[in-house]
C-alpha cells in the first residue's frame, strides 16, 4: 500500500473526471452524433479521411476505443484511490505511461496547445505517483 495524500487524490479524481469525459464522448462518437476532433489528430491525418464516409467509419471506431479508454480510466482512478497493492499501483503507472506515449505520437506532425497540456498533466501525474509511491514500490 502506498501512502495516500492530496495529490494523488487529485491524481484520482483527475482519472474519473477522464473516465466519465471518455466514456460520453466514446457513446456520441460511436453513435454518429459529433465529427473527428481535428485538434487530436493531426493534419495530414485529417487530409487523408477527406472522404465523409472514411471519417464517419473511422470517427465510429474512435468511439469505441475512447469507450474502452474510459473504462480504463476509470480503473486507474480507482487503482489509485484504493491504494490497496503494488499491483494497484503499477496498473496506474503503467496506464499513465501509456497516457504518456499515446500525446506523443499524437504530437507528431501537429503541435498544438491541447495536448501539450496533456503531456504536461500526464507528466506530473507520473512524478506523483512516482513519489507518493515510493516507500512501498514493489512490496504489499
Amino acid at each position: 500500500m502506498y501512502h495516500h495524500n492530496l495529490f494523488l487524490t487529485l491524481c484520482a479524481v483527475f482519472y474519473a473526471i477522464l473516465c466519465v469525459f471518455s466514456i460520453v464522448t466514446g457513446i456520441i462518437y460511436m453513435t454518429g452524433k459529433k465529427e473527428l476532433n481535428p485538434l487530436e489528430l493531426s493534419d495530414k491525418f485529417m487530409e487523408r479521411l477527406s472522404d465523409p464516409a472514411k471519417r464517419n467509419a473511422f470517427a465510429r471506431k474512435m468511439g469505441l476505443v475512447t469507450f474502452l479508454v474510459g473504462i480504463v480510466q476509470g480503473i486507474t482512478s480507482y487503482c489509485i484511490f484504493s491504494a490497496g497493492s503494488a499491483v494497484h499501483y503499477w496498473f496506474a503507472l503503467g496506464f499513465n505511461a501509456f497516457s504518456i506515449c499515446s500525446v506523443l505520437v499524437k504530437l507528431k506532425g501537429k503541435i498544438n496547445a491541447f495536448p501539450l497540456l496533456k503531456l504536461a498533466v500526464y507528466t506530473a501525474i507520473l512524478i506523483i505517483l512516482l513519489l507518493g509511491s515510493s516507500r512501498h514500490l514493489f512490496f504489499t
